[in-house]
């Protein structure tokens, strides 16, 4: 199945201050959940984030703060953002008004985004997980988590792939906003 931007919302999931720099090629990742809400801002596609536990894991990092502007935050404690009643509401929600493509991005791969991306599978939703958009401590971690999602029925992608089955087609003005992207 293809993305579509019209069906489709982004999920980041606790890139938080005080977790990032435990994180695994944490800069290319912080990077591309940028070039995704970038994207999903120019292209109408919704954004939402979590933060676990930010009393003890800090703010979501300044790059992606900024991006976010007023994308709606949700604090959880659950390690699924799909078990925080209110965050579970805004993903139901817009997936209720034929959203039901979740673009999932964040940390760490085998803990928050595999138990995410597999409770709103279970709940209908189709998970994208971004590959070069998530990262654990551990790359080994990393892999079992995106072995694990494709296996359980995610879809496995990455950010490029997200903004071209976005776009569906070049020169358009999307194009032309979104394209610099990925260069």
């Amino acid at each position: 199945m293809l993305l579509k931007a019209a069906r489709s919302q982004l999920l980041i999931v606790d890139m938080q201050e005080k977790f990032i720099p435990a994180m695994h090629q944490v800069a290319e990742v912080v990077e591309r959940c940028g070039r995704l809400i970038d994207a999903a801002r120019l292209m109408d596609v919704p954004v939402t984030y979590s933060e676990q536990y930010p009393k003890g894991l800090g703010p979501t990092v300044a790059a992606l703060a900024e991006k976010l502007g007023n994308a709606p935050r949700f604090e959880k404690l659950h390690f699924s953002c799909a078990r925080d009643e209110a965050l579970a509401a805004r993903i139901a929600e817009l997936a209720d008004d034929g959203r039901d493509q979740l673009v999932i991005a964040g940390i760490e791969s085998h803990v928050c985004v595999l138990q995410t991306a597999t409770d709103f599978g279970e709940r209908g939703l189709f998970p994208f997980v971004a590959a070069d958009a998530v990262t654990s401590r551990a790359p080994e971690s990393k892999d079992l988590a995106l072995r694990r999602m494709g296996d359980g029925g995610a879809e496995i992608i990455n950010s490029e792939m997200a903004l071209f089955e976005w776009m569906e087609v070049a020169g358009t003005p999307t194009f032309k906003a979104v394209s610099p992207l990925v260069k």
